[in-house]
């Protein structure tokens, strides 16, 4: 995104950037479109007079959402002709994300594939309201409805959130099974692998048609297990690093020296429950450029 020649320090962009882009990656699940949104919704504001603005931080969330909205409409059509099962572009962050619980929930590939299952409206009112604790007449600004329709939405979107977003584990705990899965996984023996998964594991894996992935969820910690030796070359030269992806410890493997595929997993009662397995080359691309999030 390009800022102001002078006066950056200053600037209401810059001040609430972390804020910004998290308000639209999470409409979108795209850190590329993010910043998109956030480039037209800087141009937006330097045609402003700013002199009349009471409030900028509330003003440039105003635009972001209506921008992200736009957007929204566009990709949710585009997706529903994506090759296998849709996932977010994972949003690397520094480990300090780990400090505001509830802001590394939002991030997580559980909630944003649940907020893919929302209408627009309904995933902006509950990011805006439930995330971010705007306002519903703030809200209402933002997405041309009145307060009373904004708590309406947000109603319904928090029933239909509450009843399939997952617990969140410590990251430490998550990070101990997860090693013990690249253990498991790197044996020849399916059971230990299987021993960590739990009775109703599901796995999501995006491709994009250009990777193999399933184009389904698989269910079951046999299939999943059978999955995950299928996806990897025994010829090939494996390498992990490990990182902060959607708010969750992250597995950022790599097969001869190329970045292949980025992991994150839930956990249920010490057992992975669900596991994230992004592979497709064009979501992999800015993974090595950290993102600031805030609220």
């Amino acid at each position: 995104m390009t800022e102001p020649a002078t006066g950056a320090a200053t600037d209401p962009v810059a001040e609430h950037r972390g804020l910004l882009f998290t308000v639209a990656y999470e409409m979108l699940g795209s850190t590329a479109d993010a910043e998109d949104v956030l480039q037209e919704s800087w141009l937006r504001w330097a045609r402003v007079d700013q002199t009349s603005v009471r409030d900028p931080r509330a003003y440039l969330v105003r635009i972001v959402t209506r921008q992200a909205l736009n957007r929204l409409r566009t990709l949710q059509r585009q997706r529903e002709s994506y090759v296998g099962t849709w996932l977010p572009e994972p949003l690397v962050t520094a480990p300090d994300v780990f400090e505001d619980v509830e802001l590394a929930d939002s991030v997580s590939f559980a909630m944003l594939v649940v907020l893919e299952t929302l209408t627009p409206l309904e995933r902006a009112v509950f990011v805006l309201r439930d995330v971010f604790g705007f306002a519903y007449d703030e809200i209402a600004a933002a997405v041309d409805r009145t307060p009373d329709a904004v708590r309406q939405l947000a109603s319904r979107a928090r029933t239909h959130v509450r009843a399939r977003r997952p617990r969140v584990s410590p990251p430490q705990e998550t990070a101990d099974v997860m090693t013990r899965f690249l253990e498991a996984a790197a044996g020849g023996d399916l059971q230990p692998l299987m021993d960590l998964l739990a009775p109703d594991v599901v796995l999501l894996s995006d491709g994009g048609g250009v990777k193999k992935a399933a184009l389904r969820p698989i269910h079951g910690p046999d299939k999943v297990a059978r999955f995950l030796r299928s996806v990897t070359p025994r010829d090939a030269e494996i390498g992990v690093r490990w990182g902060v992806a959607n708010g969750a410890p992250a597995m950022f493997v790599s097969l001869d020296g190329e970045l292949d595929s980025v992991v994150t997993v839930v956990l249920d009662a010490g057992r992975i429950s669900e596991i994230y397995f992004v592979r497709n080359p064009e979501k992999l691309r800015s993974v090595d450029e950290p993102r600031d999030v805030g609220r």
